[in-house]
């Protein structure tokens, strides 16, 4: 089965089967889409900080993962 055939036959999957599929996909891979990328550059490193402490001085000012996704899902629904 090639590549296109596949990627073709996952758009009849029901959700259950592709999450299955995902589960199998990680397994196959391990972790190493933690860290394909190698080590994070200084900015990256730097950004991230940042934002840790703006979440450490107010962890109320971001939105819940309920949130988000509720607003992610009404915009595709538009």
């Amino acid at each position: 089965m090639s590549k296109a055939e596949i990627l073709t036959a996952l758009q009849r999957l029901t959700p259950a089967e592709r999450q299955e599929i995902r589960l199998h996909l990680a397994r196959l891979d391990g972790e190493q889409w933690l860290d394909g990328n190698g080590p994070l550059t200084d900015a990256e490193k730097a950004l991230l900080d940042a934002r840790l402490a703006a979440y450490e001085k107010d962890p109320d000012a971001g939105s819940s993962w309920a949130e988000v996704e509720a607003r992610i899902r009404s915009r595709l629904k538009a």
